[in-house]
């Protein structure tokens, strides 16, 4: 019977800290209980957490195991990078899986850097030309990776390649394995102490996924839940720290994570402009099938 009452809960996904912090924060807090709600809590394995098997599957981003778990029906709510999010909510219906919309513009705005060795010749983007950069295919590093260099570059002159985790990255740069890696925090921070240099950084934004059957005013109480977290965060992240220090695995203290680099607000509506913005930005990379709307791609319904 307990079995039975929990996966009526609302099941809402952890991933990274940087992706997610606001929505610990919430929970740690008692501002989802707040809000009369009983949700439980997925901890699905990401790419920043130093416990992560460098090997991942990446015929398909639903092979992915927070993608698996969403299209098994073990997860009803979660969030990564902006892109991302519009890759896994146009493809889902075109592959016959389940349907999950864009249903805010989330509350993290994490930072990702392109760091490169110490003793690198490359000091400016443009210096990476045709140099393979270190990247998670079709998630946040990949995507702010060429939104950071199409400024530098034609498409064609940036490559990509797959080395493993965020410290397999590191690993692979200061071992001269690869030219450059992109990572998020706690890595930019990691990548610091050892001595790398980082050649650019940029904030990316989450988007906020959930499936139809999770209705508005649930989605609602979320995200106030998650403004409230907001609001603390910003006052001092110092308390929240170790979630951070945790993905490293002892790798990084708490005193050398560089708080500043966070940045949250409060989630808010997927307009319209910011669909046509971005969707038609990740088509052009040929990083998503061509023909979605923002009719069957983005709903508002916390909002309405």
């Amino acid at each position: 019977m307990a079995i039975q009452e929990a996966s009526t809960k609302p099941q809402v996904a952890i991933m990274n800290a940087v992706h997610d912090l606001p929505v610990l924060v919430a929970r740690d807090k008692g501002f989802f209980k707040d809000e009369g709600l009983d949700l439980e809590f997925v901890t699905t394995p990401g790419m920043a957490q130093v416990t992560t098997s460098h090997f991942v599957k990446f015929d398909s981003v639903f092979d992915r195991p927070l993608d698996s778990v969403y299209n098994e029906g073990g997860i009803d709510q979660y969030r990564m990078c902006e892109w991302g999010i519009m890759k896994r909510a146009v493809e889902a219906k075109t592959q016959g899986l389940r349907e999950r919309k864009i249903v805010a513009l989330g509350a993290s705005m994490s930072m990702f850097a392109v760091v490169v060795s110490r003793d690198s010749k490359i000091y400016e983007p443009e210096m990476l030309k045709d140099k393979p950069i270190a990247v998670t295919p079709n998630n946040g590093s990949e995507f702010t990776t060429l939104k950071m260099m199409e400024g530098f570059l034609e498409p064609k002159h940036v490559k990509r390649t797959n080395v493993g985790s965020m410290l397999k990255r590191l690993e692979a740069v200061r071992d001269g394995k690869v030219a450059a890696a992109s990572v998020m925090e706690p890595w930019i921070s990691v990548a610091q102490k050892w001595g790398l240099r980082i050649l650019i950084e940029s904030h990316s934004t989450r988007s906020e996924a959930a499936g139809d059957d999770l209705d508005g005013k649930t989605l609602a109480k979320m995200f106030r839940a998650q403004a409230r977290a907001v609001d603390v965060i910003e006052k001092d992240p110092t308390p929240f720290v170790h979630y951070f220090i945790r993905e490293t695995g002892g790798l990084l203290d708490p005193s050398e994570f560089q708080t500043w680099r966070l940045l949250h607000a409060a989630p808010q509506p997927y307009t319209r402009e910011r669909f046509d913005d971005t969707y038609n930005w990740t088509v052009k990379w040929n990083m998503t099938v061509p023909g979605a709307t923002y009719e069957n791609t983005v709903d508002n319904r916390a909002w309405q």
